[in-house]
């Protein structure tokens, strides 16, 4: 059992799990980590808990609170990510190059700015990387991502109403098939079933029921509250009792009508009410075969007087 804490070291980024040691930390707070490229900066997103992990496993610590120097360097960076956008952004035009630029991500300690960008296949960026790294004479990495990638990136809303999962809670990206919509009885209709990022939505996939529970392996947390709230209200109502009393009342209702109906007499249940429709009996099987017979008979002998 150890203290955990969940950062963010971009805003629309994953969340991942740090030592806290000792440090008093809040929501919101400013923190100088240990990462595996070197020192970096993050925001603290989950309040410290105590979660047990597996054995072996070490997580990184974090070393201290941002202090204001860092918090200088912080506010720099941020303005060289949206200068080298811009920058790059005018080069793509020069050049006539079919890529989309995403996002530029500028490295704490300065040593190496990443732009990501999608393109429908492979793109030529020597030259631009040489036009950008003589601006900023640094390291300069072009990474292609997806269109999902990219929609959690940028973030936004969903036909819902609410935000992307992808930028919100999910950590990965899971296989999403047209199976799993199907068997959601959902209408197959790739504008109503297909995200921003035109792939089938994430939540099709982690709203698929559970066979052991029923209840869906990945849902909300208010969710959940709506139906225990909505379960209270219904069995204070009395509009739900547990299953077995419904099949009792069920087992001892039906026994008074089979008895009602062995009491009454024949006639009685035979008789039908005055003013009542009575439909014409069918005639037997036999009779039936023996009148199509004899009409197609006559079918033909009507052919044969037109032929002469």
């Amino acid at each position: 059992m150890m203290k955990i804490i969940g950062v963010k070291f971009r805003e629309k980024g994953k969340i991942y799990h740090f030592d806290p040691a000792d440090l008093e930390l809040r929501l919101g707070d400013e923190v100088v980590v240990e990462t595996e490229r070197g020192i970096g900066y993050a925001r603290v997103y989950t309040i410290p808990i105590i979660h047990q992990i597996p054995t072996g496993k070490q997580l990184k610590k974090v070393l201290k609170k941002a202090s204001e120097e860092d918090l200088a360097v912080i506010q720099r960076n941020k303005e060289k990510e949206d200068e080298a956008f811009k920058l790059c952004l005018e080069k793509i035009k020069e050049r006539k190059l079919q890529m989309k630029l995403v996002d530029v991500e500028c490295l704490q300690d300065g040593s190496k700015v990443i732009f990501y960008f999608t393109a429908d296949g492979r793109i030529d960026f020597r030259e631009l990387v040489k036009d950008i790294a003589s601006k900023y004479k640094t390291r300069i990495e072009m990474r292609q991502i997806g269109v999902r990638d990219e929609a959690r990136m940028i973030s936004g809303y969903s036909t819902c109403g609410r935000p992307l999962c992808c930028s919100t809670f999910l950590r990965g990206f899971e296989p999403v098939s047209i199976k799993m919509a199907k068997n959601q009885s959902m209408t197959l209709n790739p504008a109503k079933i297909s995200g921003v990022c035109g792939r089938l939505m994430c939540c099709i996939g982690f709203e698929m029921e559970d066979k052991g529970t029923g209840r869906h392996p990945c849902a909300r947390k208010e969710k959940i509250t709506a139906e225990a709230e909505t379960e209270a209200v219904l069995q204070e109502e009395g509009f739900a009792g547990p299953p077995e009393e419904l099949k009792d009342t069920e087992a001892a209702a039906l026994p008074a009508v089979d008895e009602e109906i062995k009491a009454a007499p024949p006639e009685k249940i035979s008789a039908a009410p005055e003013g009542a429709v009575t439909r014409p009996e069918a005639p037997p099987p036999q009779q039936q075969k023996q009148e199509s017979q004899e009409e197609n008979r006559k079918r033909r002998r009507r052919r044969r007087k037109h032929r002469h």
